[in-house]
Formats: structure tokens, C-alpha cells, sequence
């Protein structure tokens, strides 16, 4: 749970999806060595740390199902992305990720769920979790899919197009 005083009774956080929003989109991402950060990605966490905000990645996995990585490749990706950002002073809070996909080669991952984007399922739990106030919060994302699931979700969306992301973050949450 992260620091907060007691005054605070609810956190605000910016969501953020991974592939194409802090990192250049390829497909089934799953090694950090592979990963190659969006202009401005590490600033804007660290611009969201600076003023108060959850930084929360919420990202759809669907290569766990299709059988292409494990589960653990997307947490060490997660770490190293955190190890990275620690090197500017930045961190994310937490991340939340699907699995699942209606189409999924591995059965156990083969479902229609409530966690994979537009469905918001990732945001509600972190919302429960971190006792998030959605009034308050935003989802950066680069697709229609991110759109929906923040408008589904009760959270403004930033839609990411291109450029530096710090720029288009600071545009939004001052």
C-alpha cells in the first residue's frame, strides 16, 4: 500500500497501458531487452510520482494464453521497467495485467473475462485495492480499446497518439 498521510482517504492514479503508450509497440512484448521506452514515457511517471498520482499499469497479455510466455515474463518486465525508472527517480505503484483471450491456444486462459480491456476489471480491482477515487483519475492509453475501458471505468482517458508522452500527460494533469 503506498505512503499516504492521514488526511488522505482516497488516492488518485493515473493508469497507464504499456504497449504503444510507454513502449514502441511489437508484438507479444515479453523480454526487456526488446523493450524500447516511448519519448518522454520515464518523465511522465515521474511527472505523475511528483504531483500525487498512483502511476498504475494495466496492460491485456494476450501472448500468456496464445502459449508465446509465461506469466513471470510479463512480472520481470514489469521489474525491470521499475528498475529502470528508479534510475530517474520514478517507480510505478502496481501492475495489473490479463492473461486472457476468447481465442487462447492454453485452456486455462481461454475465456471471455472481466479484466481484459475495454472490460474494466484491471481498473476496478486496482480502484479496490488502492481505494482510488476514479473522479480524480486518468488512463493513458494509445488505442480505442484504452478509451473505453477508462470511460467504462469512470476515469478521464488521455489518448496517446505520438510524440513525447510527458508533453501530453502535462497537457492533462497539472
Amino acid at each position: 500500500m503506498p505512503n499516504r498521510s492521514e488526511a488522505d482517504e482516497v488516492s488518485k492514479a493515473v493508469f497507464f497501458d504499456r504497449d504503444g503508450t510507454l513502449n514502441v509497440d511489437i508484438a507479444y512484448l515479453h523480454r526487456p531487452e526488446d523493450f524500447v521506452w516511448i519519448d518522454g514515457a520515464q518523465e511522465a511517471i515521474k511527472y505523475v510520482n511528483s504531483k500525487g498520482y498512483l502511476a498504475i499499469l494495466v496492460t491485456n497479455q494476450s501472448g500468456v494464453g496464445r502459449g508465446y510466455y509465461p506469466e513471470t515474463d510479463i512480472k520481470n518486465v514489469y521489474n525491470w521497467m521499475n528498475r529502470e525508472l528508479a534510475k530517474i527517480g520514478a517507480h510505478l505503484d502496481a501492475l495489473f495485467y490479463c492473461p486472457h483471450h476468447p481465442q487462447a491456444k492454453l485452456a486455462e486462459y481461454r475465456k471471455v473475462c472481466s479484466c481484459r480491456k475495454p472490460a474494466t476489471g484491471m481498473v476496478d480491482a486496482a480502484c479496490a485495492e488502492y481505494e482510488i477515487d476514479r473522479s480524480k483519475s486518468y488512463f493513458v492509453g494509445d488505442s480505442d480499446s484504452d478509451m473505453e475501458c477508462a470511460a467504462r471505468a469512470g476515469v478521464t482517458g488521455i489518448k496517446y497518439t505520438n510524440g513525447n508522452l510527458l508533453s501530453c500527460v502535462k497537457e492533462i494533469i497539472r
